[in-house]
């Protein structure tokens, strides 16, 4: 027992060692890089161990297994102590302003996957070294550079490469030609021969073949296409202009076995299942956004490098009902608004079922309340304000204009992401209603999260449009205080592990100061954070009837009718406050009166 307690303790310890090497590592790249004091300011020399530092992601073990700066404008090199990193899987550099040499100890990266190093000022040639790396798949990262000399005959023998780009340097020669049949290439921009008698193209044709070796063949297959395009067009024309005198200018598609429901037709696209692997690393862990009770969700770049989200369905354990979740898909595919995350497409095998959304860069609400990352600003209160009034508007689009109307069963700040302008974006919606498709007790799948999760759903395993209400009360609360719809931290006071009861207490209190997220320093108005709170409080009606929809809620956020709504249910709180109360002083005396009667009874006779 002792022995395997000090392989314990022996394998703990080494495991901060190898942090202290890696964050020497990146320390040092810091500084050859020549970043300013602004710039990289939390890689501190004095806390070696680099899992907490900006632009940087570790693994369970402490070890480095990605490292992706922004155009940070540097004007130093690239150290060649990056080789300790060997745990490293993606190394992004791009359009950095990095100058000198590639370091041939690039090469020690054994586990690198992905290097880009696009539209610096790197000069010099490829060292021969990069072969080394076995696990490499994207090399589409040492263009727009001033690299000169010849393209190594080593990466020719990458194994898994299936994307490389040396376009826009000075390369000279004759191109390996196994290069030439991977998926994607570019060799434009240089001096180079990519092929004898150039037959091949210096740029892939995007399906891995290449151009044809026989310009001939080309023109031949060329006007083949060329027909067989004009045939379909003339085909679909037809088509629409039938389809133009019944629906007065709008295509649609039936979907079968229901004939009132019309979807609109081209607007998924169907995934093919080694596509997405490819651009999630065969969905690798390191490329995890979240996870939660539908399954996970993954970043991936497409072959476009079209950054997406890729969601990984769980709960599929019946045979059949592909046709049924590509008319939900469909379904949900119709639903858009600039409030509403836009579903791409989708994919299907036998037993898998995948979801593709646009990458929301500033991740999630929760994300920005509760998980940032040292350096990272805090969600302002304005940007709250806009959040709690967007996230409003893509619930009532969904209740009030879709047809048939789509419940989300799980809103909460994690499920509203944030795009590149701070605007909400309601994600998972209808996805409840996707897994639940296969199943045959749907009505009694309770889909969400503790805390959130409206009583009466909790109770009955039915959900409304007034469901969602709730939700959404709760996730102003979230944005209000900063907090958790539950926190055992507050175990000391069985009322208030609830959020909900938290706040109802503080709000009755009249402390609404102690409410308010700490992390806004005060930045805040506090009329208008009592205004949310109360709208949050209207949303979270015990009773689903009592609840206000969608549509009033975005008018009381917006500034109508929120004061006689909450002056209404202030009168209604004060007369159950009081009921209660007196079923309590009732419960009381019973209690005296039994104990009175206990002692008289025991003071009987002996």
């Amino acid at each position: 027992m002792e022995f395997l307690l000090g392989i314990l303790i022996f394998t703990y310890l080494l495991s901060f060692v190898s942090a202290d090497l890696q964050g020497d590592a990146l320390f040092t790249l810091r500084s050859s890089l020549q970043a300013s004091p602004t710039q990289l300011a939390d890689w501190n020399q004095n806390q070696v161990n680099p899992c907490t530092w900006s632009y940087v992601m570790c693994d369970s073990s402490y070890n480095v297994i990605s490292v992706t700066l922004p155009s940070m404008n540097f004007s130093g090199t690239l150290s060649p102590k990056i080789g300790v990193l060997s745990t490293l899987s993606s190394l992004t550099l791009k359009g950095c302003g990095i100058t000198g040499e590639i370091p041939k100890e690039l090469g020690n990266l054994s586990s690198l996957t992905n290097l880009d190093l696009e539209n610096n000022r790197l000069s010099g040639e490829i060292p021969s070294s990069l072969g080394n790396l076995k696990n490499l798949q994207f090399l589409r990262i040492l263009s727009k550079n001033n690299l000169s000399g010849t393209v190594p005959g080593s990466i020719s023998d990458l194994p898994k490469l299936i994307n490389l780009r040396l376009d826009s340097n000075d390369l000279s020669g004759q191109v390996p030609e196994h290069l030439l049949h991977i998926a994607i290439y570019n060799f434009t921009g240089n001096k180079l021969n990519c092929g004898k008698n150039f037959s091949y193209s210096c740029v892939s044709s995007g399906n891995g073949s290449g151009s044809s070796r026989n310009p001939k063949v080309g023109i031949i297959i060329g006007i083949v296409v060329g027909f067989i395009i004009l045939l379909c067009g003339s085909l679909l024309f037809f088509l629409f202009r039938c389809r133009h005198k019944r629906y007065k200018g709008e295509v649609f598609v039936d979907v079968a076995g229901e004939v009132d429901r019309r979807i609109a037709f081209g607007q998924l696209k169907r995934f093919a299942w080694r596509e997405l692997q490819l651009a999630t690393d065969n969905f690798s862990e390191k490329n995890i956004l979240g996870q939660g009770g539908f399954g996970k969700v993954y970043k991936g770049v497409l072959s476009d490098n079209t950054k997406v989200a890729v969601k990984r369905l769980t709960d599929f354990e019946s045979p059949g009902g592909d046709a049924a979740f590509q008319r939900e898909v469909e379904m949900i595919g119709v639903a858009v608004h600039r409030n509403l995350l836009r579903l791409i497409g989708f994919c299907t095998t036998p037993t898998e079922r995948l979801l593709v959304y646009p990458f929301m860069q500033n991740l999630s609400v929760a994300y920005r309340l509760r998980e940032l990352k040292p350096g990272e600003p805090v969600l302002a209160w304005p940007a709250r304000k806009r959040i709690a009034l967007g996230a409003a508007r893509g619930l009532e689009y969904l209740h009030e204009h879709c047809n048939p109307k789509i419940i989300h069963r799980d809103v909460k700040a994690a499920n509203v992401l944030l795009d590149v302008d701070f605007e909400a974006v309601v994600g998972d919606f209808g996805l409840a209603k996707l897994v639940d498709v296969r199943r045959t007790n749907v009505t009694t799948q309770v889909r969400g999260t503790m805390g959130h999760i409206a009583p009466e759903y909790l109770s009955t395993g039915k959900s409304s449009e007034r469901t969602d209400v709730f939700g959404y009360g709760i996730m102003l609360l979230e944005l209000v205080t900063g907090q958790r719809a539950i926190d055992f931290s507050r175990l000391e006071d069985e009322d208030d592990v609830l959020l909900l009861d938290h706040v109802k207490n503080l709000e009755r209190e009249k402390m609404l100061d102690a409410i308010v997220d700490r992390n806004l320093n005060k930045n805040y108005i506090m009329q208008e954070v009592e205004a949310m709170i109360q709208v949050a409080l209207l949303c979270t009606q015990s009773s689903p009837e009592d609840r206000p929809a969608m549509s009033e809620v975005v008018r009381m956020l917006e500034g109508e009718g929120l004061a006689e709504r909450w002056e209404e249910w202030q009168h209604v709180e004060v007369m159950r406050r009081q009921e209660y109360e007196r079923m309590q002083r009732r419960f009381q005396w019973g209690e005296d009166s039994m104990y009175n009667q206990d002692a008289i009874e025991l003071s009987g006779g002996r």
